[in-house]
């Protein structure tokens, strides 16, 4: 064999052994690229999740305020403090002031009138006046019952009955709150005006707090009844709540519920936190107005009934009302 055919041998067996060797080097370098893009496309994926769930803005062909945001965080951030502070608030609201009054009723009794009925009934309260409190009342109890189900429904009500019940009361509820809200705005900013010069604090409206209005029938504040204007220092305390609180919740519900506003998620948050948060304060006060003017006030409930309250309790409850419509010649006395 000479040499050119040992040569074409050689190369025979050398290129088949080359182009292994080349195609092998050629396959790590292209796994080797997969992983890199695999791990690179991992690593955009993840930066991309991070930044939506930071609530980052980014594009989208969708109109509106906050279309680019998918997530927001506020929102959140808001839902967590209303189902874990504002909606046990509100059932502490409820259950524990009208727990507590109950327990305070029982032990402590009505505060009664000390001389009895007269029964000399004196004007209180004009026909105006009543139809305004009990046009406020009324709207203010369906609101807060119509709340009270949208905030605390899903607890109480929902888990005991079928889907489509609880479809049709959360509707309902939703709806009825709505349109008897525009009632409870315009009799609070009518009862707002007209009653707020009555309310303005004295100082001897800190006495009536320290012997708490007069109320304890025991110990040392038995028999104790403090000077009182027209209205005393816890009806002005109920006043100015529901002046300061009921401005929050009507502003609050303007924002939640008027259709041409396009808010911020932000804003919209913040005015449901403060909407409910308010809704605490008055469900709260509302159920202490109504046990003081009610069961623990003998002859409390007459001044809104009639209009007319009885010269005993005029005497005992608001002695310096009394004695200046007696010195100025308004006194009137019902037929």
């Amino acid at each position: 064999m000479n040499f050119k055919s040992l040569h074409r041998l050689f190369a025979l067996l050398v290129m088949p052994l080359m182009l292994a060797i080349g195609l092998g080097m050629s396959a790590t370098a292209s796994a080797a690229d997969g992983q890199t893009s695999q791990q690179m496309a991992k690593t955009s994926e993840a930066d991309l999740w991070r930044a939506v769930k930071a609530g980052d803005s980014g594009f989208t062909t969708a109109q509106g305020v906050e279309a680019n945001v998918l997530i927001n965080i506020a929102g959140n951030q808001g839902t967590i403090i209303k189902n874990e502070y504002l909606t046990p608030g509100m059932a502490v609201a409820v259950l524990g002031v009208f727990g507590a009054f109950l327990v305070f009723y029982f032990v402590n009794g009505p505060a009664k009138l000390s001389k009895g009925f007269s029964g000399k009934m004196v004007l209180r309260w004009s026909k105006a006046d009543l139809i305004l409190h009990w046009t406020m009342a009324i709207s203010c109890l369906i609101l807060i019952l119509t709340g009270l189900i949208i905030m605390l429904g899903k607890h109480f009500l929902q888990p005991y009955v079928s889907d489509g019940i609880w479809a049709a009361v959360i509707l309902a509820g939703k709806t009825i709150h709505d349109w008897v809200s525009p009632i409870f705005m315009a009799a609070w900013i009518v009862a707002i005006v007209k009653w707020m010069p009555m309310q303005t604090f004295k100082m001897y409206d800190l006495k009536w707090f320290l012997v708490v209005g007069g109320y304890i029938n025991f110990g040392p504040f038995k028999g104790k009844h403090p000077d009182s204007g027209f209205a005393n220092a816890g009806e002005k305390m109920w006043f100015w709540t529901l002046a300061i609180f009921g401005l929050f919740i009507c502003v609050s519900g303007i924002m939640l519920i008027l259709p041409g506003l396009e808010l911020p998620r932000e804003a919209s948050m913040a005015a449901l936190l403060i909407h409910a948060a308010s809704a605490i304060i008055i469900i709260a006060f509302t159920i202490v107005h109504i046990w003081m003017a009610t069961v623990l006030s003998e002859g409390g409930i007459d001044c809104m009934k009639s209009g007319y309250c009885d010269e005993n309790w005029a005497v005992q409850h608001h002695n310096l009302w009394y004695d200046e419509i007696k010195e100025n010649g308004t006194l009137e006395y019902k037929d």
